[in-house]
């Protein structure tokens, strides 16, 4: 190989494109930014910290990260912009110096029953491919071992035009790798009919058991009962074969009843469109009571879960088929592929084994392709969507990350450090949102928000070196060694929680006994079986409120007042004191403004440019009629009420004329968690991922239960709102509950009185219990990496 002689001449001056090294953000005021500007350094690595809701999303994701979003889809033509999200310019004066960015949040990957951990990050695909020309027997192309794709066959008459017309028959096929009896979900669901009626009783006698369904509903009891295909006064166990089809299955068919035409329809068609055809979580807590108690999910009989048809499975590879390669764990899977060696589909065994190994180092070894993709946690899928960057050779681009420590145990922390600093490493910059003091350590640059949350923060408090930092005097300086120290005296557990032979997933059929009355922390590295423990074995439980890392759905309609209910008891006192109806003072019913709907903004959809949001200009924003708001409670109207924080409504409905004992409870518990500043009329696609699951949290502390059960409640959380949590949970056990977390976070390991710890390492080298007693005898004992870490924490 040749190459020119290279001369260096020294150069006189810097060349003018090396003036572009900082990313400058002047002026943003994006949700609760307060005109802030700031200077960010490329190719390094800077971590944006301060207290949850501070404005670290509003201007990273939100101002930085999307107006780079925005620019790279203006390049594109009208056309194909016309199929893209339309992004609005973000509220900022000026951005400079943008490159490329690529995030990497924490949004949950789609919970679509075929959407598998294979699927999301295309190793399924390569899998296909090489079945497809390896496996033996030979069934087809790709498309025949893919779980989503269903066998076809046609035949019939075409006319092809061209030169004189001429029908001819054609036949077409397609064969699929689908599962006929389960459609590639792997599951089949069937109703539970006892939960629906009781057969003992007739129709005249109230026979039926479904919410809502009164023996004197016009449109569905009495239906049944006077549609003549059924004896209204036998008991539906004495039903005829005839009359039990007619009563479950029967095709709509219309029908009179009190001289009302009406359609008739079998029980089980009609509840499954009534009910179980919509989203589970948007229906009402009772009707989703019964709708989970109703239908029960079996593994489908016919494909034995593999989501695959019989010819699928039966063609293999050196003995293994693809759904046995799909179930494997896949830093087994990956030792698999590496024993090939066949040089025909070289390129794609090289690039399958590089898939496979980025799983294995970036953590997330222990999962298997064929694990359902909604069943993962935030900090997994963020993991997931890392995988197609590791080996990338971009350079000069941006990476945005979103807490990549959530959900990872401190012995995985330092590994997912190293991969953030060889991205750096390798030319690009690397943006990271964090709370975790060892990832803001390797810091080249940090940026602190605050100085509080909501309207009190959105302001820059410090930039600069982590040293500076820790004697900055900001609040995340000052908190940022803090050390928890192990409890000297626990709590004495007034009874058990018996779990005996867990099997789910990886757990080797463990039996634990769950101590009641206390703090309870469930700990051990990512993969280890501590979900599948307490979400399998414990959270289906009477009197368990389990609290998970769903994330709360909610539209811009939806805010804090209307997802805890406390709109409800405000809007009956608005009521009772002016002689109304309560519907007047919903801006999502009849109170709203006409002209917006109730929404506050008109948005004019501008195709594929994007739309603009200007306020309404009748109700100037407030989403009410003028004459709503001539109504008054305490000296406010309703719009005055939702714009008031929690701290100044808990003052306001707790004394006085607007005093209200149901509403200030509800405002209590939000303030319990923290929620002091946020504002009641505030949308829900505002707030912070911390916030958000402190929301629910105060949500789920009103419903009748003995045991809470928390999934990682610090993710989110500033290094002082911790503290806050300890004292809530402490708050709870008090008051007669027990309360178990799972958590990695190691303040909350020395402030359990009980640690169950598993491991010893993840997938099959994980389900077992490797300790079990109090912090401190974990810390003295010093054999799991969760002791060595804790005792490492506590003794730093």
């Amino acid at each position: 190989m040749s190459r020119a002689p290279r001369v260096d001449a020294q150069s006189p001056a810097p060349h003018v494109a090396d003036s572009h090294e900082w990313i400058r953000v002047h002026g943003a005021r994006v949700n609760n930014l307060r005109d802030v500007s700031i200077e960010i350094p490329k190719r390094r690595l800077t971590v944006f910290t301060g207290v949850s809701g501070s404005g670290k999303s509003s201007l990273v994701f939100h101002t930085i990260a999307a107006e780079s979003q925005r620019l790279i889809n203006e390049t594109y033509s009208a056309f194909v912009q016309g199929f893209m999200p339309t992004l609005a310019r973000p509220e900022v004066d000026v951005l400079e110096g943008l490159t490329t960015a690529i995030i990497v949040d924490q949004q949950r990957l789609g919970a679509d029953p075929r959407s598998t951990v294979g699927t999301a990050t295309d190793a399924n695909a390569m899998l296909r491919i090489l079945f497809s020309r390896l496996g033996d027997p030979h069934i087809g192309p790709p498309g025949a071992y893919a779980f989503n794709v269903p066998s076809v066959r046609a035949s019939g008459a075409i006319t092809v035009e061209r030169g004189d017309k001429k029908t001819v028959k054609a036949t077409f096929n397609r064969t699929g790798g689908m599962c006929v009896r389960c459609e590639g979900r792997g599951a089949v669901s069937d109703i539970d009919l006892s939960q629906l009626y009781d057969d003992s009783k007739s129709l005249a006698e109230g026979a039926f058991t479904i919410p809502g369904w009164k023996s004197d509903s016009f449109w569905t009891v009495r239906v049944y009962a006077e549609s003549g295909f059924l004896d209204p006064h036998k008991p539906i166990r004495e039903f005829t074969e005839q009359e039990m089809r007619d009563f479950l299955h029967r095709e709509p068919t219309k029908v009179k009843v009190e001289g009302v035409n009406l359609t008739y329809e079998g029980l089980i068609p009609k509840i499954q469109k009534s009910m179980l055809s919509k989203d589970k979580e948007a229906l009402q807590p009772h009707i989703r009571a019964f709708v989970e108690r109703a239908v029960t999910f079996t593994t489908c009989p016919e494909c034995d879960g593999t989501r695959l048809s019989e010819a699928a499975r039966s063609s293999k590879i050196e003995g293994v088929g693809i759904a046995d390669a799909c179930a494997m764990q896949i830093s087994d899977l990956a030792d698999w592929v590496r024993g090939l060696d066949e040089p025909s589909v070289a390129p794609l065994l090289t690039t399958l084994r590089q898939t496979l190994d980025s799983f294995v180092e970036i953590g997330l070894g222990y999962l298997s392709l064929d694990r359902s993709s909604g069943t993962l946690s935030g900090g997994e899928a963020q993991r997931v969507k890392m995988i197609r960057h590791l080996g990338s050779s971009l350079t000069d681009t941006t990476y945005v990350f979103d807490e990549p420590t959530a959900g990872l145990h401190p012995h995985d922390i330092r590994r997912m450090n190293d991969l953030l600093l060889r991205l750096r490493d390798k030319g690009n910059t690397v943006l990271v949102v964090e709370h975790k003091p060892e990832t803001i350590a390797i810091a080249d640059h940090v940026v602190d928000l605050g100085p509080g949350a909501g309207t009190g923060g959105g302001t820059i408090c410090f930039e600069g070196s982590v040293e500076g930092l820790r004697t900055g005097g900001t609040l995340t300086g000052r908190h940022f060694d803090d050390r928890a120290a192990v409890k000297e005296t626990v709590r004495t557990p007034t009874g058990t929680l018996e779990v005996r032979g867990a099997s789910a997933h990886n757990l080797r059929d463990v039996d634990v006994d769950i101590p009641l009355g206390v703090l309870t922390v469930v700990t051990g590295v990512a993969g280890s079986g501590k979900s599948s423990l307490i979400h399998g074995s414990v959270s289906g439980r009477d009197g368990v409120v389990a609290i998970d890392q769903g994330a709360i759905r909610g539209s811009r309609r939806s805010n804090p007042a209307t997802y805890t209910g406390l709109l409800d008891p405000i809007r009956k006192a608005f009521a009772k004191a002016n002689g109304v109806k309560p519907a007047l003072f919903s801006a999502n019913s009849e109170g709203a403004c006409p002209t917006c709907n109730g929404v506050g903004v008109v948005y004019t959809d501008l195709a594929m440019m994007a739309g603009v949001a200007s306020p309404c200009e009748e109700c100037e924003g407030r989403r009410f009629q003028a004459a709503v708001l001539d109504y008054h409670l305490g000296g406010r109207d309703i719009s005055e009420v939702l714009a008031m924080s929690v701290s100044e409504a808990e003052k306001f409905f707790g004394a006085g004329e607007a005093r209200i004992p149901a509403a200030h409870a509800v405002l209590d518990r939000l303030a319990d968690v923290g929620l002091g500043y946020l504002g009641l009329g505030q949308p829900l696609t505002t707030l912070s991922g911390g916030e958000r699951q402190r929301l629910k949290l105060a949500t789920h502390m009103a419903e009748k239960g003995g045991v809470y059960v928390l999934d990682e409640p610090t993710t989110g959380l500033h290094l002082a709102d911790v503290e806050q949590l300890l004292g809530l949970l402490d708050r709870l056990v008090d008051s007669g509950k027990s309360v178990v977390v799972i958590e990695h976070h190691q303040a909350v390991m020395a402030h359990a009185d009980w640690i169950i710890d598993l491991g010893p390492g993840a997938g099959h080298d994980g389900g077992r219990i490797v300790f079990e007693g109090t912090p401190a005898a974990l810390v003295a004992d010093g054999t799991t990496l969760t002791g060595e870490h804790l005792a490492a924490y506590v003794g730093g």
